[in-house]
């Protein structure tokens, strides 16, 4: 089959990369194009491919062998493993230029020249040299009262105005492609993706996300990401997200800021809302007081079964959380009445929906205390097998939850998501490195 000499980049997005031998690398999730270069063609220097690992890296154009509708395959199954970097005089096609604004000279559409029109697609074509370079741009009108808006346009790069590192640099430019790639992924590979952005668009685009989206992906992101996020949202805006995240999520964030400026966010958050995380914060973060969860799944004695796996079956609760549902004295809410026992979910599971929960509790489960350090959690979690555990009081109140995940949490380094466990050498890329070795998946 004859290779694609040409294609447009939204058409790349989501398309299996595969070695020479048909096997699978991963997915392709942008296109890395060249913007230092004013008055000549834009170069596409390479792919922003998505390993089955979740992990984002840079594959260089030369390595493409052919595009075909369903596939992009490469000259070899030997891939670089360093995590994508964007250098500043090159963008993402989807991720930054796409929904961006610029203006034509096309002498086919007069009526369009200066006015300002939306970037909808770009095409790259391949030269006699195998470099891949930017051919066409699709653009659309975005002013109301003309007469081609709406129609979108295909005009040559050399008619295209205001497509450049400073225009990618202003403000407003439009986020739908990008939100619509990010539509599909989680929230870890969203994270991941907004930090590869250039500050001034992942901003735009975490603004344009919703409350409960935007609060999923910044728990997923260093501390200092979190911050420089909500620093750029309104402060109403701010307290919105901090709500929609999880209380010890917020609670960690919070004993990273100055003082003053954790209160100013913890006053604007709901009361309700707010309590849970002031709870947390009294303390230690390295203790289990510090890393549970204060609203795990909690039920009274009376309650059902049925009653007690509608509770697991909640989609916002984790599989580590689901794993069991605490049984208390009245109140429910942390701090709770006497602790009573916990019931296994997978206990519910064989039990007839109406049985009462208090008949079936294991009223022996092992409990940690508030003030228990990492160390000794740890080795709690190895010895009982468990994935979810209760904190409780000397009052035998149930205080929260410590699960797994946030064990896991509070033991990495702080910085683990920023770090690169299997990168070899400088963090950001480079073609002519990346030509020369290549790491062995």
């Amino acid at each position: 089959m004859t290779p694609t000499l040409k294609v447009y980049v939204a058409r790349l997005v989501g398309l299996a990369v595969l070695g020479p031998d048909g096997e699978s690398i991963g997915r392709v999730r942008d296109v890395v194009i060249s913007m230092h270069m004013p008055g000549r063609q834009p170069r596409a220097l390479g792919l922003a491919v998505e390993l089955t690992t979740r992990r984002r890296i840079f594959v260089p154009m030369l390595r493409v062998t052919s595009i075909e509708p369903d596939a992009v395959t490469l000259t070899t199954g030997h891939v670089n493993l360093r995590r994508l970097r964007v250098r500043p005089n090159e963008a993402l096609a989807v991720g930054q230029i796409l929904d961006t604004t610029a203006r034509t000279d096309d002498p086919d559409y007069p009526e369009l020249h200066g006015v300002d029109l939306a970037v909808v697609d770009i095409a790259i074509e391949q030269t006699r040299t195998r470099d891949w370079v930017v051919g066409r741009v699709a653009l659309r009108a975005v002013r109301k009262g003309l007469r081609r808006r709406g129609q979108t346009i295909v005009v040559q790069w050399r008619h295209v105005r205001g497509l450049n590192r400073l225009e990618l640099a202003r403000p407003g430019q439009g986020v739908q492609m990008a939100l619509a790639q990010f539509e599909e992924m989680r929230a870890p590979d969203v994270a991941n993706a907004l930090r590869e952005l250039p500050v001034k668009r992942r901003d735009e685009i975490a603004a344009a996300l919703d409350n409960e989206r935007l609060a999923d992906v910044l728990q997923e992101m260093p501390t200092d990401d979190q911050t420089a996020i909500l620093s750029s949202l309104p402060p109403a805006r701010a307290a919105d997200v901090l709500e929609a995240m999880d209380p010890d999520d917020v609670a960690d964030l919070m004993g990273e800021l100055p003082d003053a400026e954790a209160e100013a966010l913890l006053a604007r958050m709901d009361p309700e809302e707010s309590e849970s995380v002031r709870r947390l914060l009294q303390h230690s973060p390295d203790t289990a007081g510090g890393v549970m969860t204060p609203e795990p799944l909690i039920v009274t004695a009376n309650a059902t079964v049925s009653e007690a796996l509608a509770r697991v079956r909640d989609p916002d609760v984790n599989s580590a959380s689901a794993s069991m549902v605490f049984v208390v004295r009245p109140p429910t809410n942390t701090p709770t009445g006497t602790f009573l026992g916990a019931v296994h979910t997978q206990r519910l599971l064989r039990e007839p929906p109406a049985n009462l929960v208090g008949g079936i509790l294991d009223a022996e489960i092992p409990r940690l205390a508030a003030d228990a350090p990492l160390e000794k959690m740890t080795r709690f979690f190895a010895t009982y097998n468990l994935v979810c555990a209760p904190v409780i009081d000397d009052d035998d109140h149930l205080l929260g939850a410590v699960v797994v995940d946030d064990l896991l949490d509070a033991m990495l380094p702080r910085d683990w998501r920023e770090t690169d466990p299997d990168a070899d050498g400088p963090a950001d890329h480079h073609p002519a490195d990346l030509q020369s070795h290549g790491v062995t998946r």
